[in-house]
Order: C-alpha cells, then sequence, then structure tokens
C-alpha cells in the first residue's frame, strides 16, 4: 500500500469510527467502546507508518481537482512533510489516550455514544487539517472542529457554565474565523490557488500583492483559535467540559491548528515584518498575561487551561522570530506533557471529589491515594517548568535560542525588536511558569487536613495512559538533535545563554513559591482557631469569596461544580472549609484579585461590543416592531376597512340594486349637463 494511500486513511478511519458510532450508540451499545478505540488507534498506527515512510525526506504532493469552480480551482490534496507527519502522530496518539481514558472515566455516562464519536471526528478534522494540501479543504476541517469542540465543551448542557462556556467557544472563535476567511480568499486570488504549495511558490517569487492585509487576517483567524491575546477567553471557560476533552483540545487538536498552520504558511507571513512585529506582541502579551492568571487560578483546570494558553504564546512567538522548526518541536513536547496533565488532574478529581486546589490543600494523603497520578504529574509539571532533562526544556530552550538569534542580528528572518520582545518575554514566563506549576504541585499533593478518602486504585484505562504519556515528557526532547532534520534543517539544541537564562528562571521561580508556601502554612499553622462569627468568616475566606466577583469568576465557581464531579467521583466526606496556603497571593499581591479574574478582560468586551450589540438590537427591534409593523398593519386595516364598506352594499335586494343604479345614471346625467353648460359658456 502506498504511502499516499495510508495517509488518506489516516483521517478517513476516526471519520467511519464517528458514523458507526452515531449510527450504532443507541441500537448497539455494546459496540459503542471499540468503535471509539480502535479506528482512531488505527489511525495512529497509520501515522506512525507514515512518518517512518516519509522520514523526513522530501515532501510527498499529490492532488486531484475536487470541483470545477471556473476560477480559482480547489483540490483534494496531501502534503505531507516533516511537520505534517510528526504532527499527525501527535493527535492520533493523544486522541487515542482520550478515547481509552474516557472509557473509565464517563463509563456512566448516559451520553458517552455521541461524547466518544464526536472525539473521533474531532480527531479526523484535526488530521485533515494536518495532512491537507489545499486550503479550502484544510478550512472544512478547521470549522468542524469548531462544531465539535461546541458539543464536546457544552456535554454537561444541564449547567449554566457549560452552556455558556460552548457558546462561549463557538462565537469567539468565529468572530476570527471571518476575517481568516477573507485572508484565505485574498491570499488565493494573489497566488491563483488554494494550493499550499502554489502559495509558497508565489510567495517566492514576490507575487503578492497586499502580505501585510492578508497575513494579520489570517493572523485574527489563528488567534480564535489557538486562544491568543485577544481572543484567548474561551479557553479557561471551556474547563466546563468532560477534563478529556480539555486534554484533546488543549495538547493536540483544535488549539494546535492555528499555530500548525502558521507554521505551513509562514513564509507568506515572514513576507510581511509589520505582521511578525505583531505577532510577536500578541505572543509576548499572551504569554506574560496568562502566567500571571495562572497563578492566582483556584480551579487546578484553569490553571492547566491558562498554561495552554502561556504555551501557545511561546510557540507563536518562535514562529514571529521565523523559526517554524522550533514551534512544531514545542508544540509537540508541549502536547504529550499537556495530556498527562490535564488527565492526570481528571484522575486527581475523581479521586478528591473537587476541582478545588484550596480544598485539595486542606486534604491530607491525596499523594498516597492516586500515587500513578502523582508521579506522573510530577513529571509532567517538571517538564511545563523547563527543567532539565524533561522534554518542556530543551523544546523552550528552542524557541529562547532562535529569539537571541533574531535580537543579536544573526537572523533576518524578523525584526531583531521582534526577538528582543519574545526573548524577554520568553525568559519571565519561564519563571512565572515554574511558579505557578510549583504551586499547583504543592496545593494539590502537599495538603494538610483532614484525610482523603481511600476508593481503592483507579481504574488501569485512567493509570495506564498516565505513563503512556509520561514516556515522551521525560525522552522526547532528547530528539531535538534529529528532529531539525524532520524540519528545516535548523539546529534544535540550547545554547549555554539561554540555557542558563531559562533555567535560572525556572529555578528562582520555584524556590521563591516554595518558601512563600511554607511560611503560608507556618503562619495558618500557628494562627489560633477561630470560633463564633469569627469561624464563619474564615471558612468563607478563600479565593472565590474573597475576589470579586464578575461573570469569569462566577463561570470558574460554576465550573468547579460541574456534574463531571458528581459523576466520576464517589461519595465524598465534606472538606472542612478554611483558608489555604497560596503562595499565588504573596507573589501577585493587588495583582492577584485582577489575575484571578483574567483581567477582567471579559467586562471589558461586555462594555465594548456586548452592550453596544445589545443596544443595536434593541433598536432594530423597536424599528421593526413599532415603524415597521405599524406600516404593515395599517396597510392590512386600510383593506379591511374599505372591505367592510363595501361589503355594506351587498344586501342581497334586487330593488336596492335598481334604485342605486338608476341614482347613478341620474347623478351622472345631471353632471353631463352641468358640463355641457359650462362649457357652452365658456
Amino acid at each position: 500500500m502506498s504511502t499516499t494511500t495510508l495517509a488518506v486513511l489516516v483521517p478517513l478511519l476516526p471519520f467511519l469510527g464517528a458514523v458507526a458510532g452515531l449510527l450504532l450508540g443507541r441500537a448497539a451499545p455494546g459496540f459503542v467502546r471499540p468503535l471509539a478505540v480502535l479506528p482512531t488507534l488505527a489511525a495512529a498506527v497509520l501515522a506512525v507508518l507514515v512518518a517512518v515512510r516519509q522520514g523526513g525526506d522530501g515532501a510527498i504532493d499529490t492532488a486531484t481537482e475536487l470541483t470545477p469552480t471556473g476560477s480559482v480551482p480547489i483540490e483534494l490534496s496531501l502534503y505531507i512533510d516533516g511537520f505534517a507527519v510528526l504532527v499527525a502522530v501527535l493527535v492520533g496518539v493523544v486522541a487515542t489516550c482520550v478515547q481509552l481514558y474516557s472509557t473509565a472515566y464517563l463509563r456512566d455516562d448516559p451520553r458517552y455514544p455521541s461524547y466518544a464519536a464526536l472525539v473521533s471526528l474531532f480527531t479526523s478534522a484535526m488530521l485533515l487539517v494536518v495532512y491537507s494540501g489545499d486550503l479550502m479543504v484544510l478550512l472544512v476541517g478547521w470549522e468542524v472542529m469548531g462544531i465539535c469542540s461546541y458539543f464536546l465543551v457544552g456535554h454537561y448542557w444541564e449547567t449554566e457554565a457549560a452552556r455558556s462556556a460552548s457558546l462561549k467557544a463557538f462565537l469567539v472563535t468565529k468572530l476570527g474565523d471571518v476575517p481568516f476567511l477573507i485572508g484565505l480568499f485574498a491570499l488565493a486570488t494573489d497566488a491563483g490557488s488554494f494550493r499550499i504549495t502554489k502559495i509558497l511558490d508565489t510567495v517566492a517569487a514576490g507575487g503578492l500583492d497586499h502580505p501585510t492585509l492578508i497575513a494579520l487576517l489570517l493572523l485574527a483567524g489563528v488567534a480564535g483559535k489557538s486562544a491568543q491575546f485577544p481572543l484567548h477567553t474561551w479557553l479557561p471557560d471551556a474547563m466546563a467540559g468532560p477534563t478529556p476533552v480539555s486534554a484533546l483540545i488543549h495538547a493536540a487538536t483544535m488549539v494546535a491548528a492555528g499555530v500548525y498552520f502558521i507554521a505551513r504558511l509562514l513564509p507568506v507571513f515572514a513576507a510581511s515584518r509589520a505582521a511578525l512585529v505583531v505577532m510577536a506582541v500578541m505572543a509576548a502579551v499572551t504569554m506574560v498575561g496568562s502566567a500571571l492568571a495562572a497563578l492566582a487560578q483556584d480551579d487546578i483546570k484553569r490553571v492547566l487551561a491558562y498554561s495552554t494558553v502561556g504555551q501557545l504564546g511561546y510557540m507563536t512567538g518562535a514562529l514571529a522570530v521565523g523559526d517554524r522548526g522550533a514551534a512544531v518541536f514545542h508544540l509537540l513536547s508541549h502536547g504529550a506533557f499537556k495530556a498527562l496533565l490535564f488527565l492526570g488532574a481528571g484522575v486527581i478529581i475523581h479521586a478528591a471529589g473537587t476541582n478545588s486546589l484550596a480544598a485539595m490543600s486542606r486534604m491530607d494523603g491525596l499523594t498516597k491515594r492516586v500515587p500513578d497520578a502523582f508521579w506522573t504529574m510530577t513529571l509532567a509539571l517538571l517538564a511545563l517548568a523547563a527543567i532539565p532533562p524533561f522534554a518542556g526544556f530543551f523544546s523552550k530552550e528552542a524557541v529562547l535560542v532562535a529569539a537571541e538569534q533574531t535580537a543579536l542580528g544573526h537572523s533576518d528572518s524578523a525584526p531583531s525588536s521582534a526577538g528582543w520582545l519574545i526573548l524577554v518575554a520568553g525568559v519571565l514566563t519561564a519563571l512565572l511558569t515554574a511558579a505557578y506549576a510549583t504551586r499547583l504541585w504543592l496545593m494539590a499533593f502537599r495538603g494538610r487536613g483532614a484525610a482523603a478518602p481511600d476508593h481503592g486504585k483507579e481504574p488501569v484505562a485512567m493509570t495506564g495512559v498516565l505513563w503512556l504519556l509520561a514516556v515522551p515528557t521525560v525522552g522526547f526532547g532528547l530528539a531535538a538533535g534529529p528532529l531539525g532534520d524532520w524540519f528545516d534543517g535548523r539546529q534544535l539544541t540550547p545554547t549555554v545563554t539561554t540555557s542558563l537564562l531559562g533555567t535560572g528562571a525556572a529555578l528562582i521561580g520555584v524556590l521563591l513559591t516554595y518558601g512563600l508556601w511554607q511560611r503560608a502554612a507556618a503562619r495558618l499553622a500557628t494562627a489560633p482557631a477561630p470560633v463564633g462569627p469569627a469561624a464563619a468568616a474564615a471558612a468563607t475566606d478563600t479565593p472565590a469569596v474573597t475576589a470579586t466577583v464578575s461573570a469569569a469568576t462566577a463561570a470558574a465557581e460554576s465550573a468547579a461544580e460541574t456534574p463531571e464531579v458528581a459523576e466520576v467521583t464517589h461519595e465524598h466526606p465534606a472538606v472542612p472549609a478554611g483558608p489555604a496556603p497560596d503562595p499565588g497571593r504573596a507573589l501577585l499581591g493587588p495583582l492577584h484579585r485582577h489575575a484571578a479574574d483574567g483581567f477582567h478582560l471579559d467586562a471589558v468586551y461586555d462594555r465594548l461590543f456586548v452592550r453596544p450589540v445589545r443596544g443595536a438590537a434593541s433598536l432594530v427591534r423597536f424599528l421593526d416592531r413599532e415603524v415597521v409593523d405599524t406600516y404593515v398593519r395599517g396597510a392590512g386595516t386600510g383593506t379591511r376597512l374599505l372591505g367592510s364598506l363595501v361589503r355594506r352594499a351587498q344586501t342581497g335586494n334586487v330593488q336596492t340594486y335598481l334604485s342605486a343604479l338608476l341614482a347613478g345614471a341620474v347623478v351622472l346625467a345631471i353632471a353631463t349637463a352641468v358640463l355641457a353648460n359650462v362649457n357652452a359658456g365658456s
């Protein structure tokens, strides 16, 4: 079987599994789990085989015309290079792990059949984006992922948090998709084709007439899909969905699609240095802002969500300095350890019965209850904090090296200002990332208080997946050397300067957070126990209560009480309320309240966009009901009155009709005589 045929089967198998799952889910429930796992597993195996055959050599480019358009053709095209085959392997492996994990995590969920089918369709759509060589076909996968995310994030539609989060995710990403679609058409018009290879040839020949405009339009779509500032606000709220869905979205699909799209078309963006600077600013703000927000979150899943936003900022920053190899390298390593973090968080939620880090910090012995999650998440958090020799260290260093090369003028692929911006923001974010990773570890696994309930070992389908993902989390960084040959030939190995900067910043973040946590824990241990009304006040002195309540905070609190917690966990005794040792408060100081609320961006958008749109809608509704409808009703009322007058003349009496006819004739005769006399007199 040819490599092209195998590549076609990779996205096709999960699609067929999704269709079969939707059709047979209710009629034959015994086939639901095999239809969820086996097609995705087969696609992952075939993706590995395609990667082995491609071997980082020349790209495989094949196409057939899908439909005649009369102008720019649309082709069913495959473009398989080193980037595509490795990203496809990541998607296949993570999707398989998510499907296996979900068989245990959602084993009692009545909507599991539709959930599993949508996950398969989600996987198929991402694989279509990865392998597609035509932008219109890529757009199909791009939009299908948006629809799937809407349904999966809203899986627990009984809650307001899930309904709002799914709608918000859909609308915010579509807000970016509108300029994205315009940019695709503008790009195809300049290049005369939607085919990626022809577009890149046109760019190389200097054939783009509006490179800056096209790049910025496309960047808007990427900002929405990959949750970059200012369109990142949907991703933290999307934690209202099931935890395995979060792992899939954050690690291998949807948010990775935007970064991968820029990597595919990087010469288009590099044709405009202004677009690269805009991209660098967007990445820097995203990195630093999301890391600060992560330090203030109480929901463990929202911490990881803001972490994803920041790590995507690293990838976008690497693209802004013109190094797509570093960007995709970090995408691959991040996909492994972030999937592990989310799935590990699901095990913790399964055991602890809460998403709240504050509640976990008042729970003793959780580490012993979930040893698999403890050890694997420890490895993943070390990778997230970029501590050597874990995968995150090598991939993050590749980004910092690319930024350093551009900043010092050793690379002319991007402005030096973009390099300095990414380098400074990257080092600062490395410190903040290590800080919130340490905070999560301490609050989740070093709690003190009531003993955590013991419900026995977690299902093997959940814990086994964690150890499987731990392998690339630890060892993928060793592939930094050979990976350069699969990409553009650039070296991805760290330098001494960036290693000292990045690792030093990370160690400072770890030590500072640990010291502040110890001080907070010591203060709580020596503080006198409150009694009476003071006890009630202390019981409510938690981050969720003391923070200013807003729409985003309310959504976060509601997400922590989703049916997921009740559905996938056992009966738990109540965890005693009270203050928790949170080093994030000491680190952020007065900024903590604002960071916990995402720096009030939702409130800003509400005032700038939502309220004006609602006001305009109210005006349109008023004009429609009170003005347009008045004219319509008036026309109908006039016709009805005229009809009633005419109806009165229709008596059915012949004598009345003859009398009216005679009277009319007399009137006409008199009028004729009068007019004749008038004319004669004149």
